[in-house]
């Protein structure tokens, strides 16, 4: 990035005294570095109690919504109302002047792998960058627009929610080319209520979706076929042997997928068909922006995986762990439970699975039904984490003698099990919501001796 100060504020209808060079963007006074505009937001503490700090690692410009008989005197000062609108503004600013399309990607499970799927398929051809980590809201979002490279082509923007509106708001800011949905799960339930307002919700993609922009949907989502109706842009529909990009895995390995699209064969270092799904939205996205064949199969298989995605791991005696613990609901867990218990492994397979959070009234039985997607012949082992799992354990117990072990808050006995039980030829997979802290039983379980 470089913009002036002054570039800032006429931006924003604004103005700005002194005009300096601005390199970066940060509301986290710790990470700010020469160069940087502070953008002091409302939080716990607000950021503008952390001005000196931020002046002291390089900010050379900040936003300012106090007094103006408070702010620096040392540094350009650009007064605007809201600090984080003021942002979202910039961000938009921003991604005008830099001319990249972006392509915006949400569902309630699935979207950062398919993020990251689709940011490497388009990267074969064109500068492409996407989201970091989880910056999927409204404040992640335009952070993430305001560090692309200023020779960015295709933005591949990741979207997240859990209440209405959220993902409008996104939209309307990132002008999307490319909208795609991967799946409508149970994620947020208690918040908007059904699938019916999930699959809602999730539709607000399409808000800032450009007119001769192009909207890919799971074809097996009825949910969504009310939705699409009067939609004025290209619908695209995926899916196993349906839709209109259709995938048929050829082979599963325990760190590979092999699929193929109209007779051409493509592969994932990753496990499990649900994962075939995502990537037939990045096929879909690089044949849109005319990528060969052979680059979309390249881009497919040199992935990389945001950290705790379907992530194998070795534990510290040697036995393969299967991390999965960003995020969970119900369609995530019965999906990875079944791809993970038909893998092959030398020795016993055992699951480490927690609470699946915001689940609402129905959380008991969601949690019991996961029963449906384990079969004890194939398991030496469930270990279960959380309130919400005893009605897993009790739906266990009930209908096999497979082994259960339950922990309701004590995550240390819950890693001492798993270490006495865990051999150096066994497999195991864990899956919970990223509240309940599994990454913790993940990073003690690469230590064990």
């Amino acid at each position: 990035m470089k913009v002036t100060s002054q570039e800032i504020a006429e931006a924003l209808s604004s103005q700005c005294e002194k005009n300096v060079e601005v390199t970066n963007v940060e509301f986290d006074s710790r990470k700010v570095t020469e160069g940087s505009l502070f953008v002091p937001l409302s939080g716990a503490r607000d950021g503008h109690e952390f001005i000196h700090q931020a002046i002291e690692n390089g900010a050379v410009a900040t936003f300012w919504s106090w007094d103006m008989a408070q702010a620096p005197t040392e540094i350009a000062v650009i007064p605007v109302e809201d600090t984080l609108k003021a942002m979202q503004r910039l961000s938009t600013y921003y991604l005008a002047k830099v001319g990249a399309e972006v392509i915006a990607v949400t569902g309630s499970n699935g979207k950062t792998t398919t993020k990251d799927l689709t940011a490497s398929v388009l990267a074969q051809r064109y500068r492409t960058y996407k989201t970091q980590g989880n910056y999927n809201n409204n404040i992640g979002l335009p952070y993430t627009i305001l560090h692309m490279p200023e020779e960015t082509e295709k933005l591949v923007l990741e979207m997240g929610m859990d209440h209405a509106n959220e993902i409008t708001e996104l939209s309307q800011m990132a002008q999307p080319r490319v909208a795609a949905i991967t799946m409508i799960g149970e994620a947020h339930i208690e918040n908007l209520g059904s699938r019916e307002g999930i699959a809602k919700a999730k539709m607000e993609i399409v808000d800032g979706l450009a007119r001769n922009g192009l909207f890919i949907i799971p074809a097996n989502e009825p949910l969504l076929q009310p939705l699409i109706k009067n939609l004025s842009q290209e619908v695209t529909t995926f899916g196993l042997s349906e839709g209109d990009v259709q995938g048929e895995v050829t082979k599963e390995e325990k760190t590979a997928t092999t699929f193929k699209v109209a007779d051409e064969s493509f592969t994932i270092p990753l496990p499990g068909s649900y994962n075939v799904t995502n990537a037939l939205i990045a096929y879909t996205i690089g044949r849109f922006f005319d990528l060969s064949i052979e680059e979309i199969r390249q881009g497919l298989a040199t992935v990389a995986i945001t950290q705790n995605r379907t992530e194998w791991l070795t534990a510290g005696n040697g036995a393969s762990i299967l991390s999965d613990v960003y995020n969970a609901n119900p369609t995530a867990m019965g999906l990875v439970l079944e791809t993970f218990q038909n893998l092959p492994t030398n020795g016993h397979r055992f699951a480490v699975l927690a609470d699946m959070l915001e689940l609402g009234p129905d959380s008991p039985t969601m949690h019991a039904q996961m029963n449906e997607h384990i079969d004890p012949d194939k398991f030496a082992g469930i270990f279960l984490y959380g309130s919400q799992m005893k009605y897993l354990r009790d739906a266990l117990q009930a209908s096999s003698e497979l082994p259960v072990f339950y922990f309701e808050k004590d995550k240390q006995a819950l890693i001492q099990e798993i270490e006495t039980q865990l051999e150096v030829e066994d497999s195991i997979v864990l899956k919970g919501s990223n509240g309940m802290g599994l990454y913790e039983v993940v990073e003690r379980l690469q230590k064990l001796n």
